[in-house]
């Protein structure tokens, strides 16, 4: 069965990913990275991007040896790596109404953009000098086409690795490999509260608060054979 490198591994829509893959039969090797509290977040919350994973591998994205060493890892447990999953965030709030600051648009755009694309050209590469002809790309996306007012270096982050990814579905397709985004609907990975269930239910753009394991199930299928015939797209779940 092929191998997965899944980021961001050690809570929320990234463990139930690698639970998924690993159900499916998949060898994956998750990747971590643990963040202090912030104190606008649940307990939950905190506690869950705090998580270690026992047979995880802790690594910064935003250093750019990271890629490349994450593979090596994959590699040297599992055999090659055919399946990414790019669910790591660099996460932090910003906004115009405050202030965007390096400290706070660097982390996002070095993790959720940067290491994307040297995450996405490092199983290119491999995959392309052993000459193989299947592999699947799957990247998390948030925010829409109007930014995300409040999280706006998240949201540019984001659109970068939307657009690294839809250029992957474009130029490694004739080596067998599909990529596509999934846009989760909001999902309770333990930041969310009454009032945020309340909106959804008042809100005409979302249907559900989803649970990760439902999201993960997406990602799952994506990876499948089954999905051969989808790529280039962002996929939206309400």
């Amino acid at each position: 069965m092929p191998v997965a490198i899944v980021t961001g591994g050690n809570h929320g829509i990234g463990a139930a990913t690698a639970a998924a893959l690993r159900r499916d039969g998949h060898d994956v090797l998750v990747s971590y990275l643990r963040f202090e509290a912030d104190p606008e977040q649940p307990a939950a919350y905190n506690e869950h991007r705090a998580a270690t994973v026992d047979d995880g591998v802790e690594a910064d994205l935003a250093d750019a040896t990271t890629p490349a060493r994450l593979f090596d890892e994959a590699e040297r447990r599992f055999g090659p790596v055919s399946i990414l999953v790019n669910n790591a965030s660099g996460w932090r709030r910003d906004s115009f109404v405050t202030a965007v600051t390096a400290a706070t648009a660097d982390p996002q755009l070095l993790v959720d953009a940067r290491a994307t694309g040297l995450m996405i050209g490092e199983l290119a590469r491999r995959h392309r000098e052993r000459g193989a002809t299947w592999g699947r790309v799957v990247g998390l996306t948030s925010g829409g086409p109007l930014g995300f007012p409040g999280e706006v270096s998240y949201r540019a982050a984001k659109a970068a690795l939307e657009s690294y990814t839809m250029s992957a579905a474009l130029e490694l397709a004739d080596v067998g490999i599909t990529a596509n985004v999934v846009h989760p609907p909001v999902t309770d990975t333990g930041w969310v509260t009454d009032d945020v269930r309340a909106f959804v239910r008042s809100s005409p753009d979302h249907f559900h608060v989803a649970a990760p394991e439902e999201v993960a199930e997406v990602i799952a299928w994506l990876c499948s054979d089954a999905a051969r015939l989808v790529t280039g797209n962002v996929v939206r779940l309400r």
